[in-house]
């Protein structure tokens, strides 16, 4: 299979037209709450005397982890700003961030209560706020949007996976992305697999030839459903259709872009990355809901048959659903050996060169915020927003194969119409759920 040896610089190639993409593609919303901030000045931070002051935008618990890596990844950082659509939220995660670095807690939260937003302009209160950095970790639907603003205010982005639910989002990301390199701001995808040192050692050896030619590429996320729908008798009288989705928002496919593309696309980007990050040219996939679903729209499980270049091909199983058993691995089968990627366990290549990483392997969490702070400090910011990008875009092209049935390829997922996302969103506005997909009747946008 013949690929980019570069894999920064192989989205530039799969994209084809991405101008003509990014023609159609801007969101209204985003176009919207862009235009305050196109003047936003550019800033250069010293090692030893210049303070960086980071916003977080959406309060969970991965927001909450990550700030709290950031906090960790400098002397010289602090948060100063949060915001969520859930005062409760915020305040617990303040409360958490403040458990968590106990004695530091003083010198490194910062945020008193008019740096407290709620509401979904929570996010445009926070960039306005004086922050350098911001970490985006709300729901994914809602990331395009974040992301957008975040550039055009100037700031350096941590951006928690994936980037988007749907193709019109992803066309609006990849060009935050150019817009990114523009202005030389950080960009930092939270794929956390990347920034481990024995998955780094791994793939690049697989990269260098130590297993031949890569052939087949098999990966499983089999783990425990995220957020269980509660039950219709469970919503409190009165809320609006728009606030019980966000509240149960892993349950709805225009939120999380389903478990394939929120859960399952970390071993989506294992695949991207053995495939050096050049696309699928084409996918077809078999999925569906075992449990009942109690008013959400998305699957349990998924199959997807990726095929590139040459017969390559890429299988991935996902499942969330309790009391089974479960595994989060791949195995990278090629012409003169096999590599096995073991998630938390030791990864190890069997065959022509046998290896088993046996190294330490610091918090991959930690690094990726460690190496994003460096790379501010030294002037030059990293920016992997396109592979950020790639690994989504993989994911819900693998989730149209399996909703439609249908064989779906690179071209037509990238350039599909379909948005999940509504338009005009208000906390208030009705909602209504579509059906949970049923394969030969949705149809390709």
């Amino acid at each position: 299979m013949k690929q980019n040896s570069d894999p920064s610089q192989a989205p530039r190639e799969y994209l084809g037209g991405r101008r003509e993409f990014l023609k159609k593609s801007s969101l209204a919303m985003a176009a919207t709450v862009a235009a305050p901030y196109l003047a936003f000045p550019q800033r250069s931070y010293s090692q030893d005397s210049e303070t960086l002051k980071v916003g977080l935008i959406g309060c969970g618990g991965r927001g909450t982890g990550a700030a709290s890596q950031a906090l960790n990844a400098d002397k010289k950082v602090v948060l100063t700003a949060m915001g969520d659509v859930f005062e409760s939220q915020l305040h617990r995660s303040l409360e958490s961030l403040k458990k968590t670095l106990g004695e530091n807690a003083e010198e490194k939260i910062k945020v008193d209560p008019e740096k407290q937003f709620v509401g979904l302009d929570a996010y445009q209160k926070v960039l306005s706020s004086g922050v350098d950095v911001v970490i985006l970790a709300t729901p994914p639907g809602f990331r395009p949007i974040h992301l957008k603003a975040a550039v055009a205010a100037g700031k350096h982005i941590f951006c928690e996976k994936p980037v988007a639910t749907d193709a019109p989002g992803i066309r609006s990301v990849l060009e935050s992305v150019e817009e990114a390199k523009k202005k030389n701001l950080a960009l930092v995808a939270g794929f956390c697999w990347r920034y481990n040192v024995a998955e780094r050692e791994l793939f690049q050896r697989v990269h260098d030839g130590a297993i031949g030619d890569l052939r087949v590429f098999y990966g499983t996320y089999y783990t425990s459903p995220v957020k269980p729908m509660p039950s219709a008798s469970k919503r409190p009288e009165g809320m609006s259709d728009f606030e019980w989705q966000v509240r149960n928002w892993y349950n709805f496919v225009w939120l999380c872009g389903d478990g394939l593309v929120e859960q399952a696309v970390h071993a989506v980007d294992w695949m991207c990355w053995a495939m050096k990050d050049v696309p699928p040219l084409k996918a077809i996939a078999v999925g569906g809901r075992q449990i009942p679903a109690n008013g959400g729209n998305i699957y349990d499980h998924f199959e997807v048959n990726y095929e590139y270049a040459d017969g390559v091909r890429g299988f991935l199983g996902c499942r969330q659903i309790p009391n089974c058993a479960n595994d989060n691995s791949a195995t990278l089968f090629g012409t003169k050996g096999t590599a096995r990627e073991m998630g938390f366990r030791a990864p190890y290549i069997t065959g022509g060169s046998d290896w088993k990483f046996a190294g330490d392997r610091p918090d991959m969490y930690q690094v990726e915020h460690n190496e994003m702070f460096a790379s501010i400090r030294n002037g030059k910011p990293i920016n992997n927003g396109l592979r950020l990008a790639h690994s989504s875009m993989v994911a819900i092209m693998g989730r149209m194969a399996a909703y439609t049935g249908e064989e779906v390829t690179w071209e037509h997922a990238l350039n599909s119409e379909e948005r999940l996302v509504p338009e005009n969103m208000d906390w208030n506005m009705s909602l209504a759920v579509p059906p949970i997909a049923m394969p030969g009747q949705n149809k390709l946008v």
